[in-house]
């Protein structure tokens, strides 16, 4: 299989004309050459953070405080989960897959309410969708070992030792949600060594030089911290310090469209077109421990193709820079899910 155009390459996705060779659903060779597609080839996205769950009650909640809208176990979301039918469930999850598929991702990192029957209904909501997603149970030990990992709340909603360890031994991803309303729990978080922290809006110094030395990931959601009033996090500080990615959060507050969450970084902080296409995919895809997320040879092919000729993207004197800011669902044109 050949994709000809304008392809972004590698980490620093340097604009190349040329074409991707792929086989056996692996990208194989980049050849420059002088092509006549105005095709845009990019990594697909990793979506490093969702709660699809919540996509029964899109807009829900306006006015609502972050802890009246989201937290365990009597917050607004967790009510909602509890009195919805499971098949109304299953396909509003599958509504968002289909959606974040159809919006160039390839996969998600999914923190799933709900215990073993949480992750099973996700399972069902996938099947059949273009995304098979990361999913991290949550509450029960139960739940990671029927999923990928386990996808903790927040150090102040209880002690999480037992759910890392068990986590540590299965050999599986561990994430949890940190310094979201305030720094209170980063410390715990920290403490625990996890795979990953969520958020991180009201890290300080301190903080910052724990992750530099740990170094653990962090995945900010910029959209959604600023409809829930919490702030901003402080991206420039922790991309000084570690590996950072972008996830959309919560459906019922954001769409998941990873162009959204691109643009809205973009234009609130001073990350820089490469750093926010890192964000976006391979970074995620490095804390999944998946093998997409670039566009060079040994990656899985996992790839967005936009239309550059579009109406929105024609003309565009800095190919990156327009992806990051402008594009959108509708200049998409392919998506190749590392079929040959």
């Amino acid at each position: 299989m050949l994709l000809e155009g304008t392809i972004l390459r590698g980490r620093e996705f340097e604009p190349v004309d040329g074409r991707v060779v792929i086989e056996d659903g692996e990208i194989v060779d980049i050849e420059e050459a002088d092509v006549r597609s105005e095709d845009v080839i990019l990594p697909a996205f990793v979506n490093a953070h969702t709660h699809i769950g919540d996509s029964i009650a899109k807009e829900a909640g306006e006015g609502l405080s972050l802890e009246e809208l989201v937290a365990p176990p009597d917050g607004l979301k967790h009510r909602l989960l509890r009195q919805a039918d499971r098949d109304d469930l299953v396909a509003a999850m599958r509504r968002s897959l289909e959606f974040m598929a159809t919006a160039g991702t390839a996969t998600c990192i999914e923190f799933r309410e709900g215990g073993v029957e949480g992750v099973r209904a996700i399972d069902d909501a996938a099947e059949g969708t273009p995304i098979d997603p990361v999913v991290l149970g949550r509450e029960t030990v139960e739940a990671m070992e029927a999923s990928d990992g386990f996808g903790a709340s927040g150090a102040e909603d209880g002690d999480f030792t037992r759910e890392r360890n068990a986590t540590g031994r299965a050999g599986k991803l561990f994430g949890i949600h940190a310094g979201e309303v305030d720094s209170g729990d980063i410390n715990s978080a920290l403490d625990l060594e996890p795979d990953f922290l969520v958020h991180m809006v009201h890290a300080e110094e301190l903080h910052f030089e724990r992750v530099a030395d740990s170094e653990i990931p962090v995945v900010v959601c910029p959209r959604s911290n600023l409809v829930t009033d919490v702030g901003l996090p402080p991206v420039r500080d922790l991309l000084d310090r570690t590996t950072v990615a972008l996830g959309t959060d919560n459906v019922f507050l954001n769409s998941p469209s990873m162009f959204r969450e691109m643009e809205f970084t973009a234009k609130l902080t001073d990350a820089t077109t490469p750093e926010i296409l890192r964000m976006a995919t391979v970074n995620g895809a490095d804390i999944a421990g998946l093998n997409c997320g670039l566009v060079e040879p040994g990656r899985d092919a996992e790839l967005l193709v936009l239309d550059g000729a579009s109406d929105n993207l024609a003309g565009a004197q800095d190919v990156a820079r327009a992806v990051v800011r402008r594009a959108g669902v509708s200049d998409v044109k392919d998506v190749v899910r590392g079929e040959a």
